[in-house]
């Protein structure tokens, strides 16, 4: 498998002192997904965790549900000049009878901030595509919910010794870490995260809290939404199509989670 981190040399410059010494990098390579043997997308990750990346991914295309959806995942023989396997090449097989919903995974993508695609159509489409629909009547703590981000921050291994890695992770109710995925790519982390909860067969997450470490954009949101994913709090702000997405689906978005304070953007807590 490949290596999460790397060292390389650096110029250290201080006032006053220049220095030469190693520094502590987060890998990142990409990583092709294919769907029964057909290239589906090609993403920027940190090695690691990649089943579950592509679980996680699959899922906030309305292209799986459940585990049962999914009858393998293996990696292909992508390799280096030296013939070695790269492991970043990863073919997922679906179950036989499972059926791909019409429009699911076409990658107009209605996710990322640089796609154009935006407004009205693409909150109905998210709203519609997810198997998984809000009540709008999970709620939690605010006292708990402040809490989270120091609990992510200390389980950041990797976050650690480079200072380079977004974290997503899951919580329960009550405040207890649930998992916890680290990535260069903030969208990778959540793929992470919530394929490792669709794995362990906990998708609808009705009852979990999603912390992620950066702002809340319109895609980690629509993530959320596809796995039923009641609040999403995040250190950062959301942008305004991410507010927008989470009232149409009545999730519970909090953003500037931090120390003992934030803003609660859509729904409530107690």
């Amino acid at each position: 498998m490949g290596r999460v981190t790397t060292r390389r040399a650096v110029v250290r410059v201080t006032p006053g002192h220049t220095t030469r010494r190693p520094d502590t990098l987060a890998v990142e390579e990409p990583l092709e997904i294919r769907l029964d043997g057909r290239a589906l997308t090609v993403t920027m990750r940190t090695p690691g965790h990649d089943v579950e990346l592509a679980h996680g991914f699959l899922l906030a295309e309305g292209i799986i549900a459940s585990r049962d959806d999914v009858a393998v995942a293996r990696y292909c023989d992508g390799t280096d000049d030296t013939g070695a396997n790269t492991y970043n090449v990863l073919d997922v097989g679906l179950a036989p009878g499972t059926a791909v919903p019409e429009g699911a995974g076409a990658r107009s993508f209605l996710t990322t901030s640089a796609c154009g695609v935006c407004g009205k159509e693409s909150l109905d489409q998210v709203r519609t595509r997810t198997r998984f629909p809000l009540s709008g009547g999970f709620r939690v703590p605010s006292a708990t919910l402040a809490s989270l981000p120091a609990t992510m921050r200390r389980h950041q291994k990797v976050f650690d010794s480079t200072g380079g890695l977004h974290a997503a992770a899951l919580f329960t109710a009550e405040g207890a870490l649930l998992a916890l995925r680290e990535d260069v790519g903030r969208h990778n982390a959540v793929d992470k995260v919530l394929g490792w909860a669709l794995t362990e067969n906990r998708v609808p997450l009705s009852d979990a809290v999603l912390i992620v470490s950066g702002r809340a954009s319109f895609e980690l949101v629509q993530k959320a939404v596809m796995a039923g994913v009641p609040v999403l709090g995040a250190v950062s702000a959301p942008s305004s199509l991410a507010v927008d997405l989470a009232e149409e689906s009545a999730m519970t978005l909090v953003g500037f989670l931090r120390d003992d304070s934030m803003n609660v953007y859509t729904g409530s807590l107690l």
